[in-house]
């Protein structure tokens, strides 16, 4: 196993195996949400009308974290559960995130927030989701890692690391209230279980 992280440029830097328990610790997942905030920051510098919405449920807390870095007031969440193309294997959960908008998406940039980009196809659902509320101007990505693997042609404009995973893993993010406990994990798949809710 053999992980990539992006230094503020497409050039990746080899890290080195990833050892058992294949687990990347809060310091590293920091300096990722760090460069990604960086990142994000260069180019909407000016941006008057920036949205920032994470996508349940996994991108919630990543969106929230990079507006209050990025000193963002309009922030909200996207709940795609009635867009996904595999509602029939896993249905909609009693208490489920609601779509939050911070105002009126129409005209305005929206930057997509999601922990893991994996097949695109929560990325698909979200922006079903997104465009049911009507027409962004422009519509940007980031996530906090892009693990590839990908089914659609979705590509994030913005990338925190990137994990070289395994189809039959599964990339696990969790991001605490107490940051000292935020970790990334690589877990390997039982035989015959459906994919961590999390990759996207």
């Amino acid at each position: 196993m053999t992980i990539f992280l992006y230094r503020g440029s497409p050039r990746l830097q080899y890290l080195g195996p990833v050892a058992p328990p294949k687990t990347i610790g809060s310091r590293e997942v920091h300096a990722a949400i760090e460069r990604l905030a960086a990142a994000i920051e260069v180019r909407h510098r000016r941006t008057q009308d920036l949205f920032v919405l994470g996508i349940a449920n996994g991108g919630i807390p990543l969106a929230h974290r990079l507006a209050e870095r990025l000193g963002i007031k309009r922030v909200g969440d996207l709940d795609i559960s009635f867009h996904r193309d595999d509602i029939g294997k896993h249905p909609i959960p009693k208490e489920f995130a609601v779509t939050l908008l911070p105002g009126d998406v129409n005209g305005a940039t929206v930057l997509l927030v999601d922990d893991v980009l994996f097949t695109g196809r929560t990325i698909k659902a979200a922006l079903d989701e997104l465009f049911d509320h009507g027409r962004p101007a422009t519509v940007e990505l980031a996530v906090l890692v892009d693990r590839g693997h990908r089914r659609l042609p979705i590509v994030a404009d913005f990338s925190g690391s990137t994990i070289d995973a395994a189809d039959d893993e599964d990339v696990v993010v969790s991001l605490h209230d107490d940051p000292a406990r935020d970790r990334i994990e690589i877990r390997a798949r039982r035989t015959g279980a459906p994919r961590a809710p999390v990759t996207s």
